[in-house]
C-alpha cells in the first residue's frame, strides 16, 4: 500500500504547477485525499482535500481560488492544480488518504515533493 507525490519543481511567482498523487495497492476510489504542506521550519498546513462520496473539495483560505483538487479514479490518481503560485506557497507537499472520506483522519501518507516558488 502505497501513495506517491509527484509533479513538485521549481516555479516562477504567477506560475503554475500540477502535482499528483498516485496509490498502488489499494483503490483510491473509496477515500478523501488530502494536500498538507510544510514550509522550512514551519508546523504541517493541512492545504485541501477532495471526499470520494461526492467529488466535493475544500480548501484552506490561503488557497481558495488558486488551487484545485480533482481524481481520476480510472488513473487512481488526484491532482492538486497550483495557479498563481506564490513564494510562500513554497513548501513540502504530502498527499493523504482518508477511508472514512470525512477529511478528517489519514490512514496513508506519501512521501513529499517540493515546491519552490521563486525568481
Amino acid at each position: 500500500v502505497q501513495l506517491q507525490a509527484s509533479g513538485g519543481g521549481l516555479v516562477q511567482p504567477g506560475g503554475s504547477l500540477r502535482l499528483s498523487c498516485a496509490a498502488s495497492g489499494f483503490t483510491l476510489d473509496y477515500y478523501a485525499i488530502a494536500w498538507f504542506r510544510q514550509a522550512p521550519g514551519k508546523e504541517r498546513e493541512w492545504v485541501s482535500c477532495i471526499r470520494s462520496s461526492d467529488g466535493s473539495t475544500i480548501y484552506t483560505d490561503s488557497v481558495k481560488g488558486r488551487f484545485t483538487s480533482s481524481r481520476d479514479n480510472a488513473k487512481n490518481t488526484v491532482y492538486l492544480q497550483m495557479n498563481s503560485l506564490k513564494p510562500e506557497d513554497t513548501a513540502v507537499y504530502y498527499c493523504a488518504a482518508d477511508s472514512t472520506s470525512m477529511c478528517e483522519v489519514y490512514d496513508y501518507w506519501g512521501q513529499g515533493t517540493q515546491v519552490t516558488v521563486s525568481s
